[in-house]
């Protein structure tokens, strides 16, 4: 009877007390603050410096300047952070949450647009006056 008794009582607290589980479809995960999550990157604001590429341990991205292209092994980075502080203009970010499972290894290669610039107008040259021609004789005078 004992027993009947202690089981009743956890019967009764998890009646009227909350889930200790989320509605994980309804209503999306909040991660704790300074969770890591994956880099990503705002291709528009990069310079191409190879910062982040010298900062990061593993060796997991790759910048070249010459094909304007950025690139990041998702399976060799361990979301460490260093690229994302040495980067001088903070197109990096570690977004929080997780990388989607895929069946291989992959690269993802980001290429930055080419900006041509317009050509700036070239000023008129500097001509010389021309110098005025008298004013018409009149004939007859």
């Amino acid at each position: 009877m004992a027993q009947f008794f202690g089981f009743a009582k956890t019967v009764m607290k998890n009646l009227f007390s909350k889930p200790a589980t989320t509605s994980y479809p309804a209503a999306p995960r909040e991660y704790p603050e300074r969770t890591r999550g994956h880099v990503e990157i705002n291709i528009d604001n990069c310079i191409m410096c190879g910062m982040c590429m010298r900062s990061c341990p593993p060796g997991a991205i790759e910048v070249k300047r010459a094909e304007n292209t950025w690139s990041i092994n998702r399976f060799d980075c361990i979301q460490c952070g260093y690229c994302v502080e040495k980067c001088p203009k903070k197109c990096l970010s570690i977004v929080p949450g997780y990388q989607e499972p895929q069946p291989e290894k992959s690269v993802d290669t980001v290429v930055k647009p080419v900006v041509e610039e317009a050509p700036k107008p070239v000023a008129p040259a500097a001509t010389e006056p021309k110098a005025q021609e008298p004013a018409a004789v009149e004939e007859g005078k």
